[in-house]
């Protein structure tokens, strides 16, 4: 935990805010903070700051705390995703969050699993859970917009359009494919596939509506790796 990322309901005064449970836990244990001791805190969704500990037992602990500073900005990125294997969902969800994904979508392809999209691990919370804990690590506040979209082809042909409007649109594609573009300045969207790629079929109806196949190299990478990857190159 880089930040103590705080919530609304934590506050019980203008400049208080009172926490227990994990965050607690991790205050004490991990940072072995003390009475009197700052740490670096930020509201969810908005500024970050300074709190000094000035009350702590064992399950409780109370901040005054100061916020003037903005977190750092959102990457200008919406991420179609392929719905990975469940066990890779998790880590996906922290590490769109410490990266700055501003939205992240969920999308249906040939190589996705059905019994993927019953994973309780799309659970709202389950989600947050993971968001949150990624914004902690990235010590930013702002949580990524996160969209599931079960059917390919009617999401591409009747909502992509509208999405990728304004915005540069990108396939990765190790494939027949440009090399990934640098330190690009326009709001960007971003398809990547699942493991093995996206089948020819769902590359056309990609390249139909617009986006353009990009690679990074000649090695294939792991999706988690590959988004980590790509948006570094890009941005």
């Amino acid at each position: 935990m880089n930040l103590l990322l705080l919530e609304p309901t934590d506050f019980i005064g203008p400049n208080r805010a009172r926490i227990d449970g994990r965050r607690h836990a991790h205050v004490c244990n991990i940072h072995r903070a003390g009475l009197g001791d700052q740490l670096k805190v930020g509201v969810l969704e908005g500024n970050m700051g300074r709190g000094q500990i000035i009350r702590l037992d064992q399950q409780h602990l109370e901040l005054e705390v100061s916020l003037d500073q903005p977190p750092p900005p959102q990457l200008p990125l919406t991420l179609l995703l392929a719905l990975p294997r469940p066990k890779m969902l998790r880590r996906i969800f922290q590490s769109c969050a410490t990266l700055g994904v501003a939205e992240l979508i969920l999308i249906n392809s040939y190589r996705v699993e059905k019994s993927y999209w019953q994973t309780p691990f799309l659970a709202e919370d389950k989600i947050r859970e993971q968001l949150i804990l990624g914004l902690e690590q990235g010590m930013a506040t702002q949580l990524p917009q996160i969209t599931l979209r079960k059917r390919f082809k009617p999401f591409v042909e009747d909502e992509l359009p509208a999405l990728i409007d304004g915005k540069r649109a990108l396939v990765a594609h190790p494939y027949h494919a440009q090399p990934c573009p640098r330190n690009i300045e326009q709001p960007c969207v971003l398809a990547i596939g699942p493991e093995g790629g996206f089948i020819p079929y769902e590359i056309e109806k990609l390249a139909d509506t617009g986006f353009t196949a990009i690679e990074i190299g000649q090695r294939i990478l792991r999706v988690e790796s590959a988004i980590t990857a790509l948006c570094a190159k890009l941005f």
